[in-house]
């Protein structure tokens, strides 16, 4: 699936991203495009670790699951992504009142997908890059998926 997305599918993706654990993370889809996925979060006492920084958890989770989303966008309807492997980078410590994630394929596939993240802290309107992630995707029937689901 490549060039533009319909806006069934941008709506689909849209409301998918926010399932489950997402939702309870607070997690919510931004800009969505065919290769590219942008999500954000309002940061909450409870997205911080002991010494009030961002939990590294919740930059992590947010870079594979976005990762996932533009990945989503460039196939068929019939297929799920499911992540195989990642690798985050965490540039610096993260404080600030929300974080932003862009993700982009980078290398599309019919059985393998790579996406990259990137994860900016914003404070007070302002975007520092925290953390980068390599996250590699396997493209899945959803039929397959269907009795675990």
């Amino acid at each position: 699936m490549n060039g533009e997305l319909s806006k069934e599918r941008i709506e689909f993706l849209t409301r998918d991203y926010c399932r489950g654990f997402i939702q309870y993370c607070g997690y919510q889809p931004e800009i969505v495009r065919s290769g590219f996925f942008q999500s954000g979060v309002q940061i909450e006492e409870h997205h911080r670790q002991q010494d009030g920084f961002i939990h590294a958890g919740v930059m992590a989770t947010m870079a594979d699951h976005t990762a996932g989303y533009a990945a989503f966008t460039t196939v068929p309807d019939e297929f799920q992504i499911l992540t195989i492997e990642f690798k985050i980078n965490f540039l610096r410590p993260a404080y600030g009142d929300s974080l932003i994630c862009r993700s982009t394929v980078i290398r599309g596939g019919s059985r393998i997908i790579i996406s990259e993240s990137e994860v900016f802290d914003r404070r007070e309107g302002v975007e520092a890059l925290a953390a980068k992630a390599l996250v590699t995707l396997m493209v899945v029937p959803r039929e397959k998926l269907k009795d675990r689901s």
